[in-house]
């Protein structure tokens, strides 16, 4: 008989959170829904409400719970069966750690991840890792807890699996994480000048969410990446790279000391990378192949389609890449001071108020105005984060003006 996972979902409105409640839906014997927490997309948690029965949810504030409340009710819920409803920050992390709750899918976007999946973790719970900003900027503390971590990041998962489902390997020489190259592959300095949020959002082979795509766009993504790899494998950045792989089949590789490299390659659906940290180092059957019994509409991969080419990426026109990766290596609030810079500028081009090429000289500008100091705890990472926002704001308003 198949035991359930009592499963929490953090961002349960975004792009992975809609994917894994997919498929809570094709294997409700190997999935039971406990919590949801969501910002402000009442009308689809509602819906997920109904279907799932989760125990908890949680909303940004008092005024989405009353419109969750008053949806439910137009829904005709009966009310004897409603979760009991949280809000705000705290909200998030009662719903991460919910005692009936043994697993918490942490997929939330940006810093906000941060400490539900602080929660989840100090209170001893599997926590499925797909909001990498936990690791990037308070990765020096929650390392000695990382053996609670399964990473759900297509690249982080796939030298997950290489290393036999561990965080740990014997003989690495070096990881090697691959780069779709984003929606500006080959573009020089001049024509980044010119691109629209529209463009930006235009992935050539991922659906993600609007903040990802950007930073995918900026490659910034990538070396976010670089640090979250750093801190959940233990390997030091000079045994770290990054190649651009347009194709996006292979989604990272190990390369051992003997020269052997084991690739992990599949199809560019987040929902593998997901069942896998679900499944944690079994297989669950969601191809739609003959002798399925679910249909979540995801092929096998076809390798005669194109040949798979692999090349480093250009640093000079997408310098978030190796500001991330000397951010990175320098430790300290530097990386929270980069992430929270990045948020700003990457929300203020989504707004319309600055041009695409003007995000990456934002957060260089904050790094060199404000100094990395050590962490010692959660509160220096975030008045790290803090200052960068306010000072990325000021630069950007400042900029307009002038």
């Amino acid at each position: 008989m198949t035991v359930p996972i009592n499963l929490a979902i953090l961002g349960a409105t975004g792009s992975i959170g809609q994917q894994a409640l997919s498929l809570a839906e094709a294997f409700p014997e190997r999935i039971k829904i406990t919590g949801l927490a969501a910002a402000s997309s009442v009308r689809p948690l509602a819906k997920a409400i109904i279907k799932f029965r989760p125990q908890a949810v949680s909303v940004l504030s008092a005024t989405e719970a009353k419109k969750l409340v008053d949806i439910l009710k137009d829904l005709g819920l009966n009310k004897s069966i409603w979760p009991e409803i949280f809000t705000g920050s705290d909200g998030v992390i009662q719903v991460a750690t919910l005692s009936a709750t043994q697993t918490v899918l942490s997929a939330m976007v940006g810093r906000a991840g941060l400490p539900p999946t602080w929660a989840a973790l100090k209170a001893g719970l599997k926590v499925l890792l797909a909001n990498k900003e936990s690791l990037v900027l308070a990765g020096e503390l929650i390392r000695p807890m990382v053996d609670q971590i399964v990473p759900v990041d297509s690249e982080h998962s796939a030298i997950f699996q290489a290393l036999g489902g561990s965080l740990t390997g014997e003989g690495i020489r070096r990881l090697i994480l691959t780069a779709s190259g984003g929606p500006f592959l080959g573009y020089s300095k001049d024509e980044l000048k010119g691109v629209t949020k529209e463009m930006a959002l235009s992935h050539p082979k991922w659906s993600m969410g609007p903040k990802i795509s950007c930073d995918s766009a900026t490659l910034m993504n990538k070396g976010l990446e670089v640090i979250e790899a750093h801190h959940l494998f233990g390997v030091d950045f000079d045994r770290i790279e990054v190649l651009v792989h347009p194709q996006s089949v292979v989604h990272s590789m190990v390369e051992f000391v003997d020269g052997s490299i084991l690739a992990q390659m599949g199809p560019t659906d987040m929902r593998l990378p997901l069942a896998y940290s679900l499944s944690y180092n079994s297989r669950w059957p969601i191809l739609d192949d003959i002798g399925s019994k679910r249909s979540l509409g995801i092929q096998p991969l076809d390798l005669t389609v194109s040949p798979l080419t692999f090349a480093k990426p250009d640093r000079e026109v997408f310098r978030g890449l190796a500001l991330a990766e000397a951010v990175g290596r320098q430790g300290g609030t530097g990386a929270a001071i980069m992430s929270g810079a990045n948020e700003e500028a990457v929300g203020a081009f989504l707004a319309g108020m600055i041009a695409f090429d003007k995000i990456i000289p934002v957060v260089e500008e904050c790094l060199s105005l404000l100094s990395s100091e050590k962490v010692s705890s959660l509160d220096d990472v975030f008045l790290a984060d803090k200052k960068a926002r306010v000072l990325a704001k000021e630069i950007m308003e400042k900029n307009m003006v002038n």
